[in-house]
């Protein structure tokens, strides 16, 4: 007989075995269907990939158990400067600068690369989650009891409830007939790690060109991890180009305060686009991550957004599993719907907003934006605001797990 969980999810990430470590520490039956290979991500070398985790998707991490293990391993971002930039000029002052010292909250969040957060998650699950690497969903059937899944090995499994955590071409969303919206921001982001000369001293830096936002983001020791948004034509021509050569294009536009610059690790690339789900739930089946939206990197809230998902959808399932509901009824996961959709619709649209409003080198647009990001920067009560919403303090209500409470 097929082994009936209470929730399956589909996709192996970081949300995914998140969401499966709150539920599992609360007492419900999970498991994890994951394409890749489980040591596809969880090895000891460093690739440059890396994550800015604000201050609720520490305390998320720390309720689950995982941020002793991890803090020695993260760097804190003490502040963060944005100003304007041309390429082959740098960076302008700066008009627009967080300082953790002005909040009680301690640093404004952490940089972790990606190897450590994974690994710390597939460790975590080990004896407490149903993992299954290498297996993709292929199909999913529901029933007014529950849903059945049909995997790419031939098996089936049956669930309560099935989560999609499978990235923007959710495949769950999709066999739920679930419809999407966005569009294509016509730029790629590419990323690696830089060794520089010169202590980065915990500050987060982000360019504003017309190309698109260049980040450099602080890494343990005199590394920095760089997302370089461009046009998909001049990316293209990029990437065809050497390490040498892809230096001698960053140089100009990274700048010389972090002195002489080397290349740490790999480096990749990924269109940029917004993708925004019509629904988050339908009868059976939720969707997190990815899969209910995709964001512009520009301000680093993919991750997070993501884990608040997490953290909200888990508190409905088991607030719902202790009350004697059904989990997987329409009417306890339009719950999480409600409590998501807003919140993350509205701040992909503000990424987009201020995406569109510094891709371009009007004049009067540059000293208008000018302008507005320095009144930010003046007035403390404003700032502090901005502050908080980076951090992912100022979603109301606040789910147990963002303010570091297990469920």
């Amino acid at each position: 007989m097929t082994k009936t969980h209470d929730v399956l999810i589909a996709g192996g990430g970081l949300n995914g075995p998140a969401l499966a470590l709150a539920l599992a520490q609360a007492g419900l039956s999970v498991a994890v269907v994951d394409p890749r290979p489980a040591d596809a991500r969880a090895t000891d070398s460093f690739d440059g990939r890396a994550y800015a985790l604000a201050v609720s998707s520490q305390r998320l991490l720390k309720a689950l158990g995982l941020w002793d293990g991890l803090a020695a391993d993260s760097q804190p971002i003490r502040q963060v400067k944005a100003s304007q930039g041309r390429p082959g000029d740098g960076a302008a002052p700066f008009f627009l600068h967080f300082d953790s010292a002005e909040t009680e909250e301690g640093p404004v969040g952490h940089m972790l690369e990606d190897r450590f957060l994974y690994k710390a998650l597939l460790g975590a699950m080990t004896g407490r989650v149903t993992h299954l690497p290498g297996v993709a969903v292929t199909g999913q059937q529901v029933d007014q009891a529950g849903v059945t899944v049909t995997l790419s090995d031939g098996g089936t499994m049956r669930a309560r409830m099935l989560v999609g955590a499978d990235g923007r071409g959710s495949g769950v969303a999709k066999r739920a007939g679930i419809t999407r919206r966005g569009w294509d921001y016509g730029q790629t982001a590419l990323v690696a790690a830089i060794d520089h000369d010169l202590p980065h001293d915990g500050i987060a830096q982000q360019y504003f060109m017309a190309t698109g936002p260049l980040a450099i983001l602080p890494l343990p020791g005199n590394r920095s991890s760089v997302v370089w948004s461009e046009t998909q034509a001049n990316a293209q021509a990029i990437l065809q180009l050497d390490d040498d050569d892809f230096l001698k294009v960053l140089r100009p536009r990274f700048g010389d305060f972090l002195g002489d610059i080397a290349l740490a690790g790999g480096r990749f690339s990924y269109p940029l686009s917004l993708s925004l789900a019509d629904r988050y739930a339908v009868a059976r089946v939720a969707l997190v991550g990815d899969a209910a939206h995709g964001v512009h990197p520009i301000a680093g809230q993919g991750l997070n957004l993501g884990l608040r998902d997490v953290a909200a959808l888990a508190q409905v399932l088991v607030e719902a599993s202790r009350r004697g509901e059904d989990i997987g009824s329409e009417l306890v996961l339009q719950r999480y719907q409600s409590w998501r959709r807003f919140d993350a619709t509205a701040l992909a649209l503000g990424m987009d907003g201020v995406n569109r409003l510094f891709a371009t080198d009007n004049p009067v647009v540059s000293a208008v934006r000018g302008l507005g990001m320095g009144m930010v920067t003046a007035l403390p009560a404003l700032r502090r605001g901005f502050m908080r919403q980076a951090a992912g303090l100022s979603v109301d209500p606040m789910p147990r797990l963002l303010t570091g409470r297990p469920l």
